[in-house]
């Protein structure tokens, strides 16, 4: 951040630099309000309906996390490009084709990234509603209306902001969508800028300065959101299990609409990627496999950093909590992995070729952005495991690695297993910083499905995604199950 900062000190931004900051800000807002807006209906009746399937499809709704935003972005095209599900329906009733590119495909693959996040987020909201509250409720005879106005509003209002911020600068953020339904000119953002400005002009100076602009803009959604969050005032409850009264009627049938909508609109892309993947996985093209291969290395590499670091992080915090280790473990969220790979850039060149330093550089980012959400993943279970066995370890002198082996790694085995699967799998789909060191023989399989989509080898794509997705949620499988199994 500092040679980001130093670099492009002092960089007066042109008319185009002003058209993609307005654009990068007007699709991350509309993204965002579109994503938590729909989340709404979609929670709602999550919370307050119990049927068959209803556990299969709050999974469902966690599995975008994981998805590689190439992937996601090919199984929108299959449904909504030129040869896609939807328009070859149009021209056989004699309509005109609809064109996903530009503005409107961005936001339509960020809301499909991003609901199932939103939807999961006002959920916990609503799981969170005091039973105490929900049974006075009843007792006092409130009809639907009043309900949502003196119970779910007051919640919603203190959840949403956080919610619409964190998809906010998860968008601001955004390369992989932006690379491949983004218009032209008139639909760049600043990720896509800095990668232009970087790989083509190579006008560092000029990247410095768009990657300053667009941390900037992170911080000022964070601070925004700050501002309007507003507590709910429910107090705490006894942890009783206690849902919303079953609606009747006509809400009855909108909360089955909704839930099917959220269903349809989140499995019919990943099918079709499935349908298009699976003839052509017997004869994918030379370099998917090789690409695999690095994939799977950096993911697995950064995986073990990234735990390893998040677990002393979170080990140092739940011992004596200090704002430097908050900062040191949340930081990087204020970034992202070309603004990452732009100082890298930028520290290397003038000693090394950065190409040759393609996959080290894409790890060190990797471990960085995957660092935030294991923190937060170890940092309750650590806490817990000072204040149960902390005072009893330092009486028996158990130090070092004596007490890493008999009773950290033990205790805090499942943790550690889910956060590295987050980690292998995030890494997987990663396009970010490898799109701006990697030639030919560094390409990761992610660049590859991007290379072959924006050549318009769709079936080709659809194949080496649907080997990145398998590979993805393996490692995600296999290293959830490590934890489960050394934890049990």
């Amino acid at each position: 951040m500092a040679a980001v900062g130093w670099r492009g000190a002092g960089i007066a931004l042109g008319p185009a630099d002003w058209a993609v900051i307005r654009f990068s800000v007007t699709q991350a807002v509309l993204s965002a309000g579109f994503s938590t807006v729909l989340a709404i209906p979609v929670a709602r009746a999550l919370a307050r309906r119990r049927f068959a399937g209803r556990g299969a499809l709050v999974t469902l709704m966690g599995a975008p996390f994981l998805l590689p935003a190439v992937v996601a972005v090919l199984g929108l095209l299959a449904v909504f490009g030129r040869s896609g599900v939807l328009n070859q329906g149009l021209l056989a009733v004699g309509l005109p084709p609809i064109s996903i590119y530009g503005l409107h495909g961005v936001v339509l693959a960020h809301v499909f990234l991003n609901l199932p996040l939103a939807t999961r987020m006002i959920l916990q909201g609503w799981l969170a509603l005091p039973a105490e509250r929900i049974r006075l409720a009843r007792s006092l005879g409130f009809t639907p209306n009043e309900t949502f106005r003196h119970l779910e509003w007051p919640m919603l209002r203190e959840v949403l902001p956080g919610v619409a911020l964190v998809i906010l600068v998860i968008c601001l953020t955004s390369f992989a969508v932006v690379l491949t339904l983004g218009g032209g000119p008139s639909a760049t953002t600043i990720e896509l800028a800095i990668y232009q400005a970087v790989r083509f002009e190579f006008d560092l100076a000029r990247a410095a300065g768009l990657a300053g602009v667009q941390v900037a803009l992170c911080a000022v959604a964070a601070l925004v959101a700050w501002v309007m969050v507003r507590p709910a005032g429910f107090g705490a409850g006894l942890d009783r299990d206690l849902a919303l009264a079953r609606p009747g009627g006509w809400r009855w049938g909108l909360d089955g609409l909704a839930l099917i909508l959220a269903a349809a609109f989140l499995v019919l892309p990943l099918g079709a990627v499935v349908l298009r993947g699976v003839p052509g996985l017997a004869d994918l093209p030379a370099s998917v496999l090789p690409a695999a291969g690095r994939s799977v290395l950096v993911a697995l590499v950064s995986a073990a950093l990234a735990t390893s670091a998040a677990l002393v992080l979170a080990l140092a915090a739940a011992r004596r909590p200090a704002p430097g280790i908050e900062a040191a473990a949340t930081l990087p969220l204020a970034t992202s992995g070309l603004v990452l790979g732009t100082g890298l850039f930028l520290l290397i060149q003038p000693f090394a070729p950065p190409m040759r330093l393609a996959l080290p550089v894409t790890i060190l980012v990797n471990t960085a952005l995957s660092l935030p959400y294991l923190y937060r993943i170890l940092l309750p279970q650590t806490r817990a495991l000072a204040a149960d066995y902390g005072r009893l370890a330092d009486s028996l002198a158990l130090t070092g690695w004596a007490r890493l082996r008999w009773l950290v790694l033990p205790r805090l085995a499942r943790p550690l297993g889910f956060g590295a699967g987050i980690a292998a799998a995030l890494s997987m789909g990663d396009l970010g910083a490898i799109a701006l060191f990697a030639g030919e023989r560094q390409a990761t399989l992610p660049l590859v499905v991007s290379q072959l989509t924006g050549a318009y080898r769709l079936e080709a794509a659809a194949s080496a995604s649907l080997l990145l997705v398998v590979l993805s949620f393996a490692l995600f499988w296999a290293c959830d199950a490590w934890g489960r199994r050394a934890g049990a």
